[in-house]
């Protein structure tokens, strides 16, 4: 914290003394004007890393406060925060035990990211629905949206069966995040192991098929962020289904 010094001006009146038998009379001091004292600035001085300990606990510190940066969180009390730590370390009965400890962080954090991902979600709701008017666009019960560029002949895959696709995945606004055509290689995976939007609509297509799907939020990575993806986002994808391979 800054500390600043002030300095104050006394003024000091003379006081003059009559040599009648009057009584004193006390003069006025002149006014004068405050002197102007530049405040004197002290910074804190930096934590010294003296030992191994030292610097784990401040990494420790630095990594805390990143992750929790980047889920939206600005301020804490790192006084409190150490008071916490030191508890519990020394085995001092904490303030809030375990369990209100994670109710109410889930709270706040949940909190947090719904405010955080609320543009997200209205600009993808307001791009759904404009989206939803096109010719060639059909949106199922669940709220996915698809177009089919290309139908296929082959046969349709089951949420159960692994499939080989190529994709290209974008943001409403039309910038990339994920590509495998520029990777040069399909992808395989559980189609249950995916996010709801593509086990649903790859179900919807048949090998040597490729559509674009327009997903939700809601049928994505959630309110969440993930990776290089914003919590909230509605996603766009053309798919191109190669193969399908049965559980046995």
């Amino acid at each position: 914290m800054k500390k600043i010094l002030f300095a104050f001006v006394l003024l000091h009146g003379a006081i003059a003394v009559g040599q009648t038998k009057k009584p004193s009379v006390a003069t006025p001091a002149k006014k004068t004007s405050p002197a102007t004292v530049k405040p004197v600035v002290s910074n804190p001085a930096a934590p010294i890393l003296k030992n191994e300990i030292d610097s784990v606990s401040y990494a420790l510190g630095v990594s805390l406060a990143a992750y929790y940066q980047s889920q939206g969180v600005t301020k804490l009390n790192g006084a409190l925060l150490g008071t916490a730590v030191n508890d519990l370390l020394n085995a001092r009965t904490p303030l809030l035990d375990n369990n209100i400890s994670n109710t109410l962080l889930n709270s706040y954090m949940t909190r947090l990211q719904s405010e955080k991902s609320k543009q997200n979600k209205e600009a993808g709701e307001k791009f759904l629905a404009e989206n939803k008017k096109r010719t060639g666009v059909i949106t199922t019960e669940s709220g996915l949206q698809y177009e089919i560029i290309t139908a296929g002949t082959g046969e349709s895959p089951a949420a159960t069966d692994t499939v080989t696709c190529h994709y290209r995945g974008t943001f409403i606004d039309g910038r990339g995040f994920d590509n495998s055509y520029d990777r040069g290689q399909p992808i395989s995976f559980p189609l249950n192991g995916v996010i709801k939007g593509w086990t649903e609509g790859l179900q919807l297509m048949k090998v040597g098929g490729k559509y674009k799907f327009y997903i939700p939020f809601q049928l994505g990575y959630g309110e969440y962020d993930y990776m290089s993806i914003p919590g909230g986002s509605a996603l766009l994808f053309e798919v191109e289904l190669i193969e399908v391979k049965r559980k046995n």
